[in-house]
């Protein structure tokens, strides 16, 4: 067992008592190069340069006195912590946080952040990390030298956000620029950073958060709590009567049994094409994931922005039909092709989502999407899906009865 670590959380202030009397002590002291330079190391001790957090505990493990990791305001929030914390490398930590940085970022900004969404792009996560600023309309993105302001606009192109770039928060160097997303590219940008990502639609009076609860606001506008919501809950709020027709072709059971299949989880972007696809897009969004709905008509595309405005999701919408209106889309994780037919499954699967859920028109068709897809590399499996709608009965002691069956052919595919 390696000698108790001191884990001392950094934001450039001076340092506490206990902070200052540890570092003091240390015979080793690991950290970011303008940590070391900036803190008084003891002149003997030895240092390590924090790039590979494995490597450093390995020799934290190893090393026999008093030693110092410092880390960025608060090393157990998305820091050094959970790493060091691994039983592999036997360590006892003790912790002494500073602000977080993402707490200085805020506090930088003015903005209050408890319904903020916070995630790291390091590891390689930008695209899910972009995802969730595509989903939220208040995130703040724990950045990395090659996963930084820029790399990340781009990755929300056509998006409109706000950046507020906070660099070297609590060095001298510390600056912080607030610019349009379009506009972010354009500059380097210093490492380490924080980003806030600010912007999209807001929710309609009543589905506010309530102030008591952290992260994404649950704000499913009462009565109508869960998803896969009977098809008239989706029409706008202006939406004129019959115009849920657009959603008919998929039932509520229909979509759950989709929603299911596309399993949408944050950080995923889900792409919903066609006919039957924008409910799905809404309650995708609604359970955290990034939405693309894919709609032909003008029309459905305006009832489609207030349905997702009711129900406080972000669904991002396209105008566009055919394999053509895929083009300029974002990568998906998950796709539901709700008509288009083989053409539109076929330019889905080059996509190569993780996740692809289909509408057949009939048997024949659904044989034809089904080799599409094997073709491609996928597992595809199916149902012929029947509902009928429960009827309440006329009078006291008649039996409720079943209004007209509905039949729906629905494959579903998962790469291999």
């Amino acid at each position: 067992m390696a000698d108790r670590i001191t884990v001392i959380g950094w934001d450039g202030t001076p340092l506490t008592e206990a902070a200052a009397s540890a570092l003091a002590g240390a015979t080793l002291v690991a950290g970011a190069p303008y940590q070391l330079n900036a803190l008084p190391v003891p002149a003997d001790a030895e240092r390590i340069a924090l790039g590979s957090i494995a490597d450093a505990a390995n020799r934290l493990a190893e090393h026999r006195g008093g030693a110092v990791v410092v880390a960025e305001g608060d090393p157990g929030f998305f820091g050094v912590v959970r790493t060091l914390r691994r039983p592999e490398y036997g360590l006892e930590l003790e912790v002494l946080p500073a602000v977080s940085s993402v707490a200085t970022a805020f506090a930088r900004a003015g903005m209050a952040w408890e319904d903020a969404q916070v995630v790291s792009a390091h590891g390689g996560r930008l695209r899910r990390a972009a995802n969730i600023c595509r989903a939220n309309p208040k995130v703040a993105v724990l950045t990395t030298a090659d996963a930084g302001p820029a790399e990340l606009a781009l990755m929300l192109h056509g998006v409109p956000r706000t950046f507020v770039v906070c660099e070297a928060l609590g060095t001298p160097e510390e600056d912080v620029t607030v610019l349009t997303s379009e506009r972010v590219p354009d500059r380097d940008w210093r490492d380490p950073s924080v980003v806030l990502v600010i912007g999209g639609g807001q929710p309609l009076a009543g589905t506010e958060a309530a102030g008591w609860l952290a992260g994404r606001p649950v704000s499913f506008p009462a009565p109508e709590h869960g998803w896969a919501l009977p098809a008239p809950a989706y029409a706008g709020a202006d939406a004129a009567p019959g115009a849920e027709d657009a959603e008919s072709e998929l039932p509520a059971q229909v979509r759950a049994l989709a929603l299911a299949r596309l399993g949408p989880v944050p950080g995923d972007l889900v792409w919903t094409i066609g006919a039957g696809g924008a409910a799905v897009a809404v309650d995708a969004a609604r359970l955290g994931a990034a939405a693309v709905a894919v709609q032909p008509d003008p029309a459905a595309c305006a009832r489609l922005v207030l349905a997702a405005r009711r129900h406080a999701a972000e669904v991002e919408v396209v105008q566009g039909e055919g394999p053509e209106a895929l083009g300029g889309l974002p990568e998906p994780d998950a796709v539901l092709v709700g008509s288009g037919g083989a053409d539109l499954v076929r330019a889905v699967v080059a996509r190569r989502p993780d996740r692809v859920v289909a509408v057949a028109a009939n048997l024949a068709e659904a044989g034809e999407l089904r080799r599409i897809a094997e073709a491609a590399g996928y597992r595809v499996d199916g149902a012929l899906l029947q509902s009928a709608p429960l009827t309440p009965a006329r009078a006291e002691h008649d039996r409720p009865s079943f209004g007209p069956a509905d039949h729906t052919l629905i494959l579903w595919a998962k790469a291999a």
